[in-house]
Order: C-alpha cells, then structure tokens, then sequence
C-alpha cells in the first residue's frame, strides 16, 4: 500500500529545502498519485497558502508520445507561485528550474462539469503566460505517477496582459526568448492541437478528483514549445500572436528581487 502522506511529505521537504529526492522506490498508480497530489496541496494550504488555478501537463502528443502515456495529467496551482509580469524572481527557491510558455485562460464561472465547461463564458479572457517547472525528484527524472504526485512538477507562473476571448483565434504563433535571443518557435496549436480543448480536459480530470473550478482561478493550458533550463540573470520573455507579451527575470536571490515573486 502506498504511503500517501509519507510521500506528500518527503516531496513537501524537498520543495521547502530546496534539495532533490530520488524517485520512491515503492510501485503505486496514478490514482494513488492524484492522492499524493492531493495530501500535498492540504500541507501547503494549511501553512496559509491558497489556490489560485489549475494546470495541465503532458498536452502535446509529442511529449506524450516521448514519456509513453496516452492522457493528459492535471496539477494545481498554488496563489504563492505567482510572479508579476515585468518583475525580478527569485529563482534561488528552485532545484533545476526550467521554463516554458504558456496559454493561460480566466475562468469565467463555475465548472464542476465537461458542460459547464463547453456553456457560454466558460472562459471569461486569455493570456499569454510563462510556467517555471521544477521536478522535486534527482536530475529532473520520474515515472507517470512520480510527476502526478510532485503536483506535475508545478513551480512559478507569470501571466501577462488579459485580452478578450475569441475562440476563432487559437492556432497563434508563439516566440520564446531568452535574453533577447530567440530559443524556440511554435505554435499554440501545438496545444492538445487547439487550447480551446484544454477547458474541457481540465474539467473532465478536475471532476474526476473532486475539483471545482471557480470563476476567478486560472488554467495554464500547457506548453506550446520545448522548454528551456532557467539561469540566474536570464531575462525571459514570451510573445503570443494577438495576445502580446510576457515576460520576467531570474533573479539569484531575495535581495535581488525588486517588486517580484509575490
């Protein structure tokens, strides 16, 4: 039987000391991960954290395709992990931290159901966005469920500018740079093949576990490109045909963080 808190709480640790685990050495399934997942996000709510949205991983077929699954998986999204569009982060608080971007979409009412999700204003706005991704586990390795578990490796997230919704415009050039230069090109089609599919899969997985969207919360589609290893002093900067740009940058230490992490 799979130690559900023991687990939540070496992966809690590790987050906190900022030190990797190795991946558990005990065999459990995915839905004993969503367990895991679940204990883990009791222990930071109950230090006075909130959530602030919900995220999906493993959208593109490719990466599907790279780590042998067949779904999509679904993680929360802590408020403490939002950065400011434009600010300094402190990336002194993350293991191997690697960023990618991001469609990011408002939620406009209550989805507790795959309707509620496809009714009218079930997106109330959209943005483009940037995530931190930081595995708990030694060298950014882990099986399906160990990822599930580590709340899908959900780090940081930064959301630019709010734009009106219209779902004509899905398929969107996206260019991801780094200090100026550009490091990866795509598309946001690259997205489950359109993001407007990622409202509909984030309510069927949040149902499945008891999750209930709520207008206001966020939902970070997924990623439209590769992602890329983040550095101290790296400016990073995301720009979504039609929906502008974000961006932020990596800052060594507390002290170096002007108006960032909140």
């Amino acid at each position: 039987m799979t130690d559900i808190r023991g687990l939540a709480a070496v992966l809690d640790e590790a987050a906190r000391t900022v030190r990797a685990v190795p991946q558990p050495g005990q065999g459990y399934d995915v839905a004993a991960a969503y367990r895991v997942q679940e204990e883990l996000l009791r222990l930071r709510m109950e230090r006075g954290d909130r959530l602030s949205g919900v995220k999906l991983g493993f959208t593109s077929e490719g990466k599907r395709r790279q780590m042998g699954v067949h779904d999509v998986i679904f993680g929360r999204v802590p408020e403490s992990s939002a950065i400011l569009d434009g600010s300094y982060a402190d990336i002194s608080c993350y293991i191997h931290p690697r960023v990618e971007p991001e469609v990011v979409y408002l939620i406009g009412h209550r989805i507790a159901t795959v309707a509620d999700a496809l009714a009218p204003g079930a997106v109330a706005a959209v943005a483009p966005g940037i995530e931190i991704i930081d595995s708990r586990y030694e060298n950014f390795r882990f099986s399906l469920p160990d990822v599930i578990a580590d709340n899908t490796s959900a780090a940081g997230y930064v959301v630019g500018p709010w734009r009106p919704y219209d779902p004509a415009r899905w398929n969107l050039g996206v260019v991801f740079e780094v200090d100026g230069r550009p490091v990866q090109t795509g598309s946001t089609g690259a997205i489950l093949g359109d993001p407007r599919r990622a409202v509909v899969e984030a309510a069927r997985l949040a149902a499945a576990h008891g999750v209930v969207l709520e207008p206001g919360w966020i939902l970070l589609a997924g990623a439209a490109t590769p992602a890329e290893p983040l550095t101290p002093g790296a400016h990073v900067r995301v720009e979504v045909q039609h929906l502008g740009s974000v961006s932020f940058t990596a800052a060594q230490a507390p002290s170096d963080v002007v108006g960032g992490q909140s």
